[in-house]
């Protein structure tokens, strides 16, 4: 998908008439507009209808994003002014670098809380104490990770998922609660004010006055990019989904996907987010401010693309999978929010920006299990039964073997 928005932009662009950017920038708007949003599809899907689809939906959302942040940082400390061979390699070679890094390192510290908060006897019996561990060690990666130029979004996303994996098990119930409200109100307050932050600044002038293009050069910029990101995005999930049913032909796998299932995954990725406003500004302004008129109309595009996908194709999320998949729309309702089992109201929020989606993360998990009826040896199959044997035992969690052949 990248790889068709920087193609498609540097060869339509120039053709709109608007000129001006970079090589890089070429390649720098190929991983803003790559990142997802998932959101909105997660809120209708029913992950007890169809645990695969839900799986795949919110398995893309959370590492999307933090993949559109390596490759972004990789693509700023390579030499494109001698883009040949040599050079893809650097840019394969750096987000490899980064993205394992920055894994190593929020997985690290993600033990040595679960491994503190189980062994220590400060951290015991208290709330307080318990909720300060979990939150700044997830700060400390965090830093560290920013201050050695990694990912830090892809360490915190990591971290966050070793301690609901393991670190969650080791505090008290008051503790699990309270730090569920506690990231739950700070994911909620993030994503509002990067909207807020969005909105404010749709309604700067200077910045719209600053682009000195038409607005039929805007609005054909703006359509190009959408367009780009609606066939980007069917060249990356069908051909994908159609290579997945293909190994997935063994009667003891998971149930194909549909063309409707395929058509759901298709459009939960076009919406755009957070993640591709801060891009945006890392690369074309200076502590928020551009002088550019180039860049100045980069911000704008940025801006009308999120603001469009967000309205238009989430307000059309609901019908499109009602229509769908009419038996996989949840009921919204306060009854329906209060017959959630005891395991769904204690889940730890995956500690990222992703405020919604992030208190789905042990949702995630049992439906990964549901997938498995019957033993196969597959990787989460080895994998769980290293879990129980080794890891659970000392990092903390409780223990369920894997069903016996």
């Amino acid at each position: 998908m990248d790889g068709t928005l920087v193609l498609g932009s540097w060869w339509l662009f120039p053709k709109l008439g608007f000129f001006g950017l970079t090589a890089r920038e070429y390649l720098a708007v190929g991983t803003i507009f790559s990142s997802t949003d998932t959101v909105c599809t997660l809120q209708v899907l029913h992950q007890d209808e169809n645990p695969l689809l839900y799986s795949l939906v919110f398995g893309e959302g959370v590492v999307n994003d933090a993949t559109s942040v390596v490759l972004f940082n990789a693509i700023q400390k390579i030499d494109v002014s001698r883009i040949n061979s040599r050079t893809s390699f650097q840019l394969i070679g750096d987000f490899i670098y980064l993205f394992s890094t920055s894994t190593a390192l929020g997985v690290t510290f993600g033990l040595v809380t679960a491994y503190s908060l189980k062994t220590l006897y400060f951290g015991r019996h208290s709330t307080v104490r318990e909720l300060a561990i979990m939150v700044l060690m997830a700060y400390l990666s965090y830093m560290l990770a920013e201050l050695l130029d990694l990912s830090g979004i892809l360490t915190v996303f990591f971290c966050g998922i070793l301690m609901s994996h393991y670190a969650w098990y080791n505090v008290t119930e008051s503790s699990r609660i309270t730090t569920r409200h506690i990231f739950a109100m700070m994911s909620f307050v993030a994503e509002t004010f990067i909207f807020l932050y969005v909105g404010m600044d749709a309604l700067d002038m200077e910045k719209w006055k600053m682009t000195r293009l038409s607005v039929g050069t805007l609005m054909a910029s703006f359509g190009t990019l959408v367009f780009l990101i609606l066939v980007g995005r069917a060249a990356f999930v069908f051909p994908l989904s159609a290579f997945s049913n293909c190994l997935n032909k063994h009667p003891d796998r998971s149930k194909p996907l549909t063309f409707r299932h395929q058509v759901v995954i298709w459009w939960a990725g076009l919406m755009r987010g957070a993640v591709s406003i801060a891009l945006a500004f890392k690369q074309f302004t200076f502590s928020g401010v551009t002088w550019d008129p180039v860049n100045a109309a980069m911000i704008a595009n940025t801006i009308i693309v999120v603001l469009f996908t967000t309205l238009v194709f989430g307000f059309l999320t609901k019908p499109l999978i009602l229509c769908l998949l009419p038996q996989h729309v949840t009921d919204t309702s306060d009854e329906a929010q209060g017959s959630k089992s005891p395991k769904e109201d204690i889940t730890l929020p995956l500690l990222s920006f992703e405020g919604s989606a992030s208190t789905n993360i042990l949702r995630a998990k049992d439906s990964l299990s549901m997938l498995i009826e019957r033993p196969v040896y597959t990787v989460h199959f080895y994998w769980r039964k290293f879990d129980d044997r080794y890891m659970r035992p000392i990092f903390g969690g409780p223990i369920s073997s894997p069903p016996e052949c």
